[in-house]
C-alpha cells in the first residue's frame, strides 16, 4: 500500500518540514471537524493552494494529501447521510448500513495511520508514495 523511497534530491529542512505538514493538516481538520466530513477537505485544499509553487517535493506531497482527502470526503459523506436519513426519517438500520459504516470505519483508520507514518517519514525527507494516490500525484505534479 505504500512504497517508500528517495526522492531524486534530499529535500531540506523546510520542505520537510511543510510537506509533513500537508498530512497533519488533515489530521487536525480531521479532529477539528469530525462531524462534518467537508472539512478535511477544504484545510487541506487550502494548504495546498498556499504550497502550489513551492518544490517539487512539498507540492507533491500536498498533491497526494489532497487526493486522499478527496476519496475520504465521499466515503464519509454518503455514510454521514445515510445516518442522518436514518435517525431523521423512517428509514431502518439495515445490514447494508451496518456493512458499509464498518468498511468506512476501516477505511478512515487504515488512512489515518498510514498519514501518521506518511508525515513521520516525509519529515525525515523520505519520499512515501501511497498506492493508488502516488501514481496520481505523479501524473498531476511536473517537476
Amino acid at each position: 500500500m505504500i512504497n517508500v523511497s528517495k526522492f531524486t534530491y534530499e529535500p531540506g529542512e523546510h520542505e520537510a518540514e511543510k510537506a509533513s505538514n500537508s498530512y497533519l493538516m488533515s489530521l487536525i481538520a480531521l479532529i477539528v471537524g469530525l462531524p462534518l466530513p467537508i472539512i478535511n477537505l477544504i484545510a487541506t485544499l487550502i494548504f495546498y493552494l498556499g504550497n502550489r509553487k513551492g518544490t517539487y517535493f512539498v507540492r507533491w506531497h500536498c498533491t497526494q494529501a489532497l487526493l486522499s482527502q478527496l476519496s475520504v470526503l465521499f466515503i464519509n459523506s454518503y455514510g454521514f447521510w445515510w445516518t442522518v436519513s436514518i435517525v431523521f426519517t423512517s428509514q431502518t438500520v439495515t445490514n447494508n448500513y451496518i456493512a458499509y459504516i464498518i468498511t468506512a470505519i476501516i477505511f478512515n483508520l487504515t488512512e489515518f495511520i498510514a498519514t501518521i507514518y506518511t508525515a513521520i517519514q516525509t519529515r525525515k525527507g523520505i519520499h512515501v508514495a501511497w498506492w493508488f494516490y502516488g501514481s496520481l500525484s505523479n501524473l498531476i505534479c511536473k517537476s
